[in-house]
């Protein structure tokens, strides 16, 4: 599966030096994922309500060329794998044909105390 989302940079995610923070490509992520779930039909907020929370397991990222202020940037999520427990996530961030960063992510399945469960079956026929 793979989803595209569209954001335009913002001052406030800038450093002093008018580039992107590399923090903020992880917020990109996060937001690139959870477009994703709405896009399939689940609402984060609701699958947290029934006691399925999807955290982040790990998250790596790869700068390849700066975004600066105003520049629209293209999101591409791609899921990679899902297991019983957890999915593996590409992305990648485009401005116009230009790659930006790349990164990778592994998100887990747990239950209210924090242990990990079987992600349900109607997250795992999306991928």
């Amino acid at each position: 599966m793979q989803h595209t989302i569209e954001i335009e940079v913002r001052y406030y995610e800038t450093d002093g030096q008018g580039i992107v923070h590399h923090a903020n490509y992880f917020k990109y992520f996060e937001l690139a994922r959870i477009q994703m779930l709405k896009s399939i039909g689940h609402d984060y907020a609701e699958l947290e309500r029934q006691g399925i929370l999807l955290v982040v397991h790990s998250v790596h990222c790869r700068f390849v060329a700066p975004a600066r202020f105003g520049d629209k940037l293209r999101i591409v999520t791609s899921v990679e794998r899902i297991t019983p427990a957890r999915i593996d996530h590409s992305y990648r961030v485009m401005r116009d044909e230009v790659l930006l960063a790349e990164g990778k992510s592994t998100i887990a399945c747990i239950d209210r105390d924090g242990q990990i469960q079987r992600i349900p079956a109607i997250l795992q026929q999306e991928g």
